[in-house]
């Protein structure tokens, strides 16, 4: 499997299934007018965390342009799907502290491959711990993408915390601030137009959340593959680049 992050909370996944061709996966395109641009993206399945313009860029995604033509399959609730062999399950969640009251509900996602690689997608996730329901839903989890920024999602400290109930194999943080991400302030939902003097949130850097886990250096990737047989035991993080 390969995973390619373009920022935010935006990632490409690639299968390598000899059984079905493999399967091209997007989550959450973001809007350009964040500051940040978005390369051509296909994909068979597209999932959508919640329904804010930063992660809800539907028009972003075509479908594969080589096989049948048609659109990504697109997911934004919660249940349980199967589409070409990858096992999807969304799981209700909170965007914050006070149980949607201020940002509403998120979706979070896991993902199971042929190979029984299991990727976990946290979306803004602003919980500042995960419930035994939702923990269980997960389950065990190879790979997980996890919000490190604050202000509109868990911090570096709180999902220092989150990683400990999961214990992954693999993190990958997103949604921290990275040259050109220019946040709008408030944060705002689809549809309403975004002025320049809204662009002034930062969001912390990915500097202390390593330090936060314990990494004193490390060097991003441009992409992460992996297959099952090759993860280790205990936790090791992986920084990508945008």
């Amino acid at each position: 499997m390969q995973i390619i992050w373009h920022g935010q909370s935006c990632f490409q996944i690639s299968t390598n299934s000899s059984k079905n061709g493999g399967v091209n996966l997007v989550i959450d395109p973001f809007d350009e007018k964040i500051g940040l641009k978005l390369p051509k993206l296909e994909a068979d399945i597209l999932l959508v965390t919640h329904d804010h313009f930063d992660h809800n860029n539907l028009k972003a995604v075509s479908g594969p342009s080589v096989g049948s033509g048609q659109a990504p399959f697109i997911i934004s609730d919660p249940g349980e799907y199967e589409i070409k062999r990858i096992y999807i399950q969304g799981i209700p969640a909170w965007h914050d502290k006070s149980q949607g009251k201020e940002r509403g509900r998120i979706v979070l996602y896991t993902l199971e491959a042929e190979d029984g690689l299991k990727l976990c997608h946290l979306g803004d996730l602003g919980q500042t711990e995960l419930t035994e329901e939702q923990l269980d839903l997960i389950g065990d989890i190879d790979v997980l993408m996890i919000p490190v920024g604050g202000v509109y999602t868990i911090a570096s400290q709180e999902a220092s915390k989150i990683i400990g109930q999961i214990e992954p194999k693999i993190v990958i943080p997103m949604h921290y601030q990275i040259p050109k991400l220019a946040i709008p302030r408030p944060h705002r939902g689809a549809g309403i137009p975004v002025a320049k003097s809204d662009l002034g949130i930062k969001l912390d850097d990915i500097e202390k959340f390593l330090k936060i886990m314990g990494v004193k250096s490390i060097d991003p990737q441009p992409k992460l593959s992996v297959k099952k047989k090759d993860l280790g035991e205990g936790t090791r993080v992986v920084v990508l680049k945008p």
